[in-house]
């Protein structure tokens, strides 16, 4: 039986699963591909823009970050901008920084998260429509019905409930996925902004001790 013919079987609600499922798929990829780009290697790069601000190489570190995509490199180059302020004024540059880099990362994951919770109960959603067409089947033909009269209600009820599980255990999972790369991207941020922030604390002390 070919995908069409299940989607027929299936009625109405079938259709709005599958529609879940384009949905769930695009966000899947849309994050996926743009996590990957967030992604960088965090220590290789602290460690350069660390080596630059510890040999005053200000315009340096700033090139790097602007180079360097991602939101790690956002916040650092928040930091810099910082530079020469109170440790008070560069954690909250970094602060401001990732109120808006952080919701990036999040974007579009409440969609997914939503496919995976709704689909299941579209699938009792559409059981309960099929058993209402199988009683009806046994109502119109006065309680004497064979099993052809009602399979077209319990195709419709086993395919909803099956398909609406399809769709939100593989959503589920890819949410859980993209979920745990977000945070693993912000505690590579907080780490980084920790750094730097030590780093320009202490150039900016040695600055004032040498005046």
């Amino acid at each position: 039986m070919g995908g069409m013919a299940w989607l027929e079987r299936g009625g109405p609600i079938m259709w709005i699963i599958a529609g879940c499922s384009i949905v769930a798929l695009a966000v899947f990829t849309e994050r996926l591909v743009n996590l990957h780009r967030a992604g960088i290697d965090a220590r290789a790069f602290l460690r350069a823009v660390r080596k630059r601000i510890a040999a005053s190489r200000m315009d340096e570190a700033a090139a790097l970050c602007e180079s360097t995509p991602g939101p790690i490199a956002s916040i650092v180059s928040a930091a810099l901008r910082a530079a020469g302020r109170s440790r008070a004024e560069i954690r909250q540059a970094i602060e401001d920084a990732g109120l808006h880099e952080v919701p990036r990362l999040e974007r579009h994951l409440p969609i997914l998260a939503t496919v995976a919770h709704v689909c299941p109960l579209l699938g009792l959603l559409g059981t309960v429509a099929g058993m209402i067409k199988a009683f009806q089947q046994i109502q119109t033909h006065g309680g004497v019905v064979n099993p052809g009269d009602l399979a077209g209600g319990i195709w419709e009820a086993l395919l909803t409930t099956a398909a609406g599980l399809m769709v939100a255990i593989p959503s589920f999972v890819a949410y859980n996925y993209l979920t745990a790369r977000v945070n693993a991207i912000v505690l590579d941020m907080e780490t980084s902004a920790t750094a730097v922030i030590e780093d320009l604390s202490a150039r900016a002390e040695r600055g004032g001790a040498s005046g």
